[in-house]
């Protein structure tokens, strides 16, 4: 295992710099015949390991590094895939496969482009990574949560899914956030939101103890569920059933939880299905059905879930003194369908028959509409990820669109420079010397992006999988064609280690091998058939490491 120590932050911003102008003043074309080709992937989730996986099968000469901030690697398929999914993680197998080879190296607990948020975690700089590579792929999925802003979303007792479903996976950002569930009996938990991930979170909610004790659940999350109060949970989507981003095989995943309701969806319109896909027709059928469950023996009533439909957040509000900040109840508008070519203008009080089983239909609150309040003592957001741009785009001129949360590229995963429109657009008035210049999008030479930061938050691992490959095939296919690549020595990860010197302890694919074992022998001491106990905090997965590399 290396390990690197930091340097100062004065001398390693100057040293950034010179590296910064280095890189953009120089261009050429990486070699085909002497040196292997050097790939840098940032991010060590499902998008970087299939892009690894394809552009390795294609270039069997290329050399592979790949950066992750934490000790250990997956990314969405270790903290973000619901742990009662064990069957989906399964692709580790595969990125297994990519790791063994000689080809390949894993550069785990560095941290890219800015100082990382632990005293033993290590920090190279982006212009470093562009100097030593002939082409980097931006593969670090998303960061951040999509906000309501609406008052009261600051209110204790309300969470977004991000930090929940990471609480429950065992990532180290929130090892802390230990929610209070045991303010369950005023009124229902509500979920915003509909995708499969809100599905995932009402899923763990209503699990007994003993079913999650055999997943790979956190340990401090078992123990908080299994004093959980909640007992009644709302599914709430801004759009209509039709619309809704859940799949079936998740809804499904609801019907078989033990003793829990889940209630039947009165559509508000007759059910059309000559313009509906075999997959929507499921989904529509299940939602009307229910699960009518035979009545209690203890006669209490059965844990639930209700979906309710076309409603947006406007508000929540909070208790009088003393719980003044604990929210208590959430007011929602009614929306209202539009089909993608109807005008705002031409909203009604009611939705459209063609509207509500469009699949493309958006969603709309009128000026003045009707509202429900719900009384509730949890909430959790789960209305989208947001990807953010590394420290360094900016100086190194790397585009990054904020409001859509990804990197501009042309759809197949090459990073396109920023678009410069002209102030009005050319016409006969203009003279020749006069017109307008536009300049259509370049392509930045060198630099690819895949997943979630290439496409924004959408799609389940499979789809992950196909966008990966598109990306690396992309890069295989500007290789065969000879296209200018960044200015590189071809060195690597030496070469990063060579400019950088000491800053920090870097995790080997051997090392977090020793951290994998390490939670699979807690989890067998665990005695329930568990498959690991994971560890939550970086420290304690570096101490399974111990003095080894100092």
């Amino acid at each position: 295992m290396a390990t690197i120590v930091r340097a100062r932050p004065r001398a390693f911003a100057q040293w950034n710099r010179r590296l910064a102008l280095a890189y953009t003043t120089q261009i050429r074309r990486a070699s085909t015949t002497g040196e292997p080709f050097r790939l840098a992937i940032v991010g060590s989730g499902p998008a970087g390991f299939y892009t690894a996986y394809r552009f390795m099968k294609n270039n069997e000469q290329a050399k592979v590094d790949m950066y992750e901030s934490l000790p250990v690697p997956y990314g969405l398929v270790r903290f973000g895939v619901a742990p009662d999914h064990a069957e989906v993680k399964n692709c580790r197998e595969k990125f297994e496969e990519v790791a063994s080879s000689p080809n390949f190296t894993f550069i785990g607990n560095v941290t890219v482009g800015a100082s990382s948020d632990h005293p033993d975690g290590a920090t190279v700089p982006l212009s470093s990574i562009l100097r030593h590579y002939h082409a980097v792929v931006f593969s670090y999925g998303s960061s951040e949560d999509r906000k309501l802003n609406i008052a009261g979303e600051d209110l204790k007792g309300v969470f977004s899914a991000r930090e929940f479903v990471g609480w429950y996976n065992g990532l180290p950002e929130y090892a802390d956030l230990n929610p209070d569930l045991s303010h369950g009996s005023h009124g229902d938990t509500l979920i915003i939101g509909n995708g499969n991930v809100a599905m995932d979170v009402a899923r763990i909610l209503l699990k007994t103890p003993d079913e999650l004790a055999k997943t790979d659940i956190a340990a401090h999350a078992l123990d908080v569920l299994s004093r959980s109060k909640i007992h009644n949970i709302r599914i709430i989507g801004r759009r209509g059933p039709i619309q809704a981003a859940f799949t079936t095989k998740e809804l499904r995943a609801l019907y078989k939880l033990p003793n829990v309701e889940v209630r039947p969806y009165s559509f508000s319109h007759p059910k059309t299905y000559d313009k509906l896909s075999p997959q929507i027709k499921r989904r529509t059928d299940l939602l009307a059905k229910g699960s009518h469950l035979p009545p209690n023996p203890s006669n209490n009533p059965h844990p639930s879930v209700t979906f309710d439909f076309c409603l947006s957040p406007l508000s929540f509000s909070a208790d009088s003194p003393p719980n003044q900040d604990w929210v208590s109840s959430a007011t929602f508008g009614h929306t209202i369908l539009l089909n993608p070519n109807q005008h705002p203008d031409s909203l009604s009080s009611q939705t459209p028959h063609e509207a509500y089983y469009s699949t493309t239909a958006t969603a709309r609150l009128p000026p003045q509409p009707e509202t429900t309040t719900f009384n509730t003592r949890y909430i959790f957001k789960s209305i989208g990820y947001k990807s953010t741009p590394l420290p360094e785009f900016s100086p190194l001129g790397i585009p990054f669109n904020t409001s859509a949360g990804v990197i501009p590229n042309d759809g197949i995963g090459r990073v396109l420079t920023k678009i410069h429109h002209p102030h009005q657009p050319p016409s006969h008035h203009h003279t020749d010397a006069k017109r307008p210049h536009i300049e259509l999008p370049h392509r930045f030479r060198g630099l690819y992006c895949s997943g979630w930061v290439k496409r924004g938050p959408q799609g389940v691992i499979a789809e992950t999988m196909m966008d990966a490959f598109t990306t690396a095939d992309a890069i295989t296919e500007d290789i065969s064609k000879g296209e200018k690549f960044l200015a590189s020595d071809g060195r690597g990860w030496e070469g990063v280690k060579g400019d950088v010197g000491e800053v920090g302890r870097v995790v080997s694919w051997e090392d977090w091998k020793a951290i994998d074992q390490a939670e699979i022998e807690r989890g067998q001491e665990a005695g329930t058939g568990k498959e690991r106990e994971k560890f939550v905090r970086r420290e304690d997965m570096l101490a399974v490491l111990g003095d080894k590399g100092r």
